[in-house]
């Protein structure tokens, strides 16, 4: 008898290793069905007036703040995360981003009268701001509610519909069927696909009008190269190794308990999170004791202790088994390379817990340095100089995030100017992330494009120049036909309105008769 493997894939809590349920891999058919779906809806959400996409979108607010006891128990079983980290990231932050986009949406979206230039001022330029169609949205693990529902709204609010493939590690799917059955959100304008890389390659043979993927920097390279084929537009947000610098003006107390919070919250599994600490020699000897014996007081994870309550855990669980193995690596790679283990450190081998671990005496040549570990570390290193500082700050292939903390501010900007980076903070971290009105996005191998701020609606729609004209005279200036005397006319007209000195008399004595051309001039 041929026994048969089975091909689910196996969603599990991290903290104790219990397996909540399993989901399966789409077929052709259900993937050409939710498109179908979608075809059909994004016509009826484009009827749609902007004001009535805001009332749509205020829903998913109130289900947020009438559930969130739920999404966070969702969250928690599946992701491992300290209950505050999952409230302030993902519920809290979900409603912030909802209250600012729903106010900016008939803002952004309504058409825009253009300028133009002077020959062209009997005319009228406009900029329509229309849906793309359908927009494929494809999610990490590490921010399961967040990284699904802020894209979806901000798609549906500029008229598309929004297919949404969620990590396989957290799906969330009991809290997608409930959301969808409780929230009254119109149906099928957002779906929540779960399943693996089957089902994710499935859809994006479908041709999406628009990619935005948040994840890793080998599966961003893989995608675009896929999009590429097909011409499909993509956002890519991905990884980031980010850099803090410390100069010796800083209050110790204040940024000793931002660094620790930048570095390890979400068990450090972020990627914004501060992974490399630069700290000036001048206070060095000071600064890093003391953040080594109050990371040490941080409660962690393990599986007798209650992630779900926010009195009893501070750092939570790491999320996915790979990740576990990458972080050993990098903790393994830096202690055979010679970095000094100042606290934290594997302690069983395989284990989803592992605290806040802190590393000095490193260099770029250790991995925990260099590559993104995405957990619980903090590589240490010293520096002399301003300069010195920012070279190592931007001696990475990433360029996400980073920060910056000193009591000199007007220094604090001069370094964020001089780091490469898409977001840097001056005595905070990852803040950055917390404005909605800020664009979000990184530089190098830490993606492509930008999202959410003042035009963050903008990614997500087409943006169409129109120019109207009236049913005036018979021949434009710059028609055919063509004839010697346009061609003086339109050369005085550029060198007396865009020489070095403008001539309004000799523009008005060029432009006047070239304009009477289009009036009585026949094409022959």
């Amino acid at each position: 008898m041929e026994v048969l493997e089975s091909t689910a894939i196996k969603v599990s809590n991290p903290i104790n290793g219990t397996i909540l349920y399993e989901i399966d891999e789409i077929t052709d058919e259900q993937a050409k069905g939710y498109f179908t779906k979608a075809t059909v809806v994004q016509k009826e959400i484009q009827a749609m007036s902007v004001a009535q996409r805001v009332t749509e979108v205020l829903k998913i607010r109130d289900y947020v703040i009438a559930n969130s006891d739920f999404i966070l128990d969702c969250i928690i079983a599946e992701t491992g995360k300290a209950r505050t980290d999952a409230f302030a990231a993902e519920v809290f932050e979900v409603t912030d981003v909802v209250d600012v986009y729903t106010k900016l949406a008939p803002k952004q979206l309504k058409d825009q009268n253009m300028n133009w230039p002077i020959f062209l001022m009997e005319k009228k330029s406009k900029q329509f701001r229309e849906p793309l169609g359908t927009v494929l949205v494809i999610t990490p693990w590490n921010f399961p509610f967040y990284q699904v529902i802020v894209p979806s709204l901000m798609s549906f609010l500029a008229g598309n519909a929004t297919i949404v493939k969620p990590s396989e590690v957290t799906p969330l799917k009991p809290l997608w069927e409930h959301f969808f059955a409780n929230s009254g959100f119109m149906k099928d304008a957002i779906q929540v696909i779960v399943g693996g890389k089957e089902t994710g390659a499935k859809l994006l043979a479908l041709r999406p009008d628009k990619v935005h993927f948040t994840g890793s920097v080998n599966t961003g390279r893989r995608l675009m190269e896929a999009c590429a084929k097909q011409l499909i537009p993509i956002d890519l947000e991905l990884g980031g190794k980010d850099p803090s610098i410390v100069f010796d003006d800083v209050d110790i107390d204040r940024t000793v308990n931002g660094i620790m919070w930048g570095a390890f919250t979400n068990a450090g599994q972020n990627c914004t999170g501060i992974e490399r600490l630069y700290v000036q020699e001048g206070v060095y000897d000071k600064l890093v004791p003391f953040l080594v014996e109050r990371t040490k007081r941080l409660r962690t994870s393990h599986p007798g202790r209650d992630t779900s309550s926010p009195e009893d855990c501070d750092v939570g669980a790491i999320t996915a088994s790979f990740q576990v193995r990458i972080i050993e690596d990098h903790i393994e790679d830096a202690l055979a390379k010679g970095a000094t283990l100042l606290c934290g450190g594997i302690q069983e081998k395989g284990s989803h817990h592992i605290p806040p671990t802190i590393f000095e005496n490193c260099n770029h040549s250790m991995k925990i340095a260099s590559e993104e570990t995405f957990g619980p570390t903090l590589a240490i290193m010293k520096f002399k100089t301003e300069e010195e500082a920012i070279a190592l700050a931007n001696d990475s292939v990433y360029g996400l995030s980073a920060s910056v903390w000193s009591k000199d501010v007007a220094r604090g900007t001069r370094v964020a100017r001089a780091i490469k980076a898409g977001n840097v903070c001056v005595n905070n971290h990852m803040l950055n992330e917390a404005n909605p009105y800020l664009p979000f996005g990184g530089v190098k191998d830490s993606g492509i494009g930008r999202f959410k701020g003042e035009d963050g609606l903008l990614a997500f729609c087409n943006l169409k120049s129109v120019l109207l004209d009236k049913q005036g005279k018979l021949i434009e200036p710059q028609w055919y036909p063509y004839t010697h005397t346009k061609y003086k006319l339109l050369y005085a007209v550029m060198v007396s309105w865009f020489g070095k000195s403008r001539n309004w008399f000799k523009f008005i004595a060029n432009v006047l008769p070239l304009d009477g051309i289009g009036n009585k001039e026949k094409f022959k």
